[in-house]
């Protein structure tokens, strides 16, 4: 009768496989079967008090940022990734508080959750930050944040810093800035159609999306392959992401309007910027509503459904499969292309 690997290796051969710094392969990928994976849901009753309590254990001018990171239940220790290649964070200013400068190869964004009359300063433009605001801090810029409103703001950080560290590219370096290049103003972009003769960028040259600007976008724009009505943001010089390996969307489902169902290989973190809904991911579900943030895993089938008007913004990782031409999406049954 055949004996398994596993009763026939003895102990000497591991002490010896072990000093040789070896494993066999059929430890370390014992199966080949589908993993299955759900959504993880932080919501806002739950992490506002929170975010209200982390103000009276930390400041800005003690710590680097103030802020929570939302970490994968399944992260292993040392680990702090939302979901794969995405870190994502609530982060707080209290008004007169400053952040000060600094830069990172990571892309970032900073999406406004509530609050307002803060400022991003992004390679010397500043970017006035309102509740839905989208705010761009590529990849190697500059960027701080100063609050000159009366009660405190908070947005949601999305980095691709696990993305960083898994290539070891992963770069900080502190203020003051310097070596800050010269960038047009952002009403340079402001007519649709119509782009001003400047050099191309490696991402956009716009660093604030205002909420009011999408959502006029999202009244317009036809259903997508899923059925929502799905807007993009994109770099204005060639209508690409808007950071090299960030992209990010808004999509609207009326109430009860569910979406066709999809699956990629790419993942992505929400924020329901309003409404009422659920999202079904494989053989799980959760219910979401307004400032709750999830996240979308790959390779999984996944269905949104609104139970009343619902507006979610996403970030996501596909860009970074799409270069790598390892981006595949699918959708259960044929829609308009989106």
């Amino acid at each position: 009768m055949a004996q398994s690997a596993e009763t026939t290796t003895t102990e000497e051969t591991r002490r010896a496989w072990h000093d040789a710094n070896v494993k066999p392969l059929w430890e370390v990928y014992p199966t080949h079967a589908a993993e299955e994976r759900s959504s993880t849901l932080w919501p806002w009753r739950t992490m506002l008090p929170m975010i209200e309590h982390a103000c009276t254990l930390a400041s800005p001018e003690i710590v680097e940022r103030r802020a929570l990171s939302l970490i994968a239940p399944d992260a292993k220790p040392g680990e702090f990734h939302t979901i794969n290649n995405l870190n994502a964070a609530f982060q707080i200013i209290l008004p007169g508080e400053v952040a000060r400068p600094h830069r990172h190869s990571m892309d970032a964004l900073r999406f406004v959750l509530d609050g307002s009359g803060a400022i991003t300063r992004v390679d010397g433009k500043d970017a006035p930050m309102m509740r839905g605001d989208l705010v761009l801090t590529p990849g190697w810029s500059w960027h701080e944040h100063w609050h000159e409103g009366n009660a405190p703001i908070i947005w949601l950080d999305v980095l691709n810093a696990h993305a960083h560290l898994k290539l070891d590219t992963f770069v900080f370096e502190p203020g003051p800035p310097h070596d800050v290049p010269a960038l047009p103003p952002d009403g340079a972009f402001s007519a649709g159609g119509l782009l001003p003769d400047v050099a191309a960028t490696r991402f956009s040259p716009i660093f604030r999306y205002p909420l009011a600007d999408m959502l006029r976008a999202l009244e317009g724009a036809p259903k997508a392959a899923d059925g929502s009505r799905r807007v993009r943001y994109v770099n204005p010089l060639d209508g690409g992401s808007v950071m090299p390996l960030l992209d990010c969307w808004m999509f609207r489902l009326e109430t009860g309007q569910k979406t066709v169902p999809f699956r990629t290989s790419a993942h992505g973190v929400c924020v329901v910027v309003d409404g009422r809904g659920s999202t079904r991911v494989g053989t799980s579900s959760i219910e979401w509503e307004t400032s709750d943030v999830f996240t979308l895993p790959h390779g999984m089938w996944t269905e949104h459904c609104a139970s009343e008007t619902s507006t979610v913004f996403v970030a996501s990782d596909r860009e970074l499969y799409r270069r790598l031409n390892l981006l595949t999406d699918e959708y259960a049954v044929a829609g308009p292309a989106g």
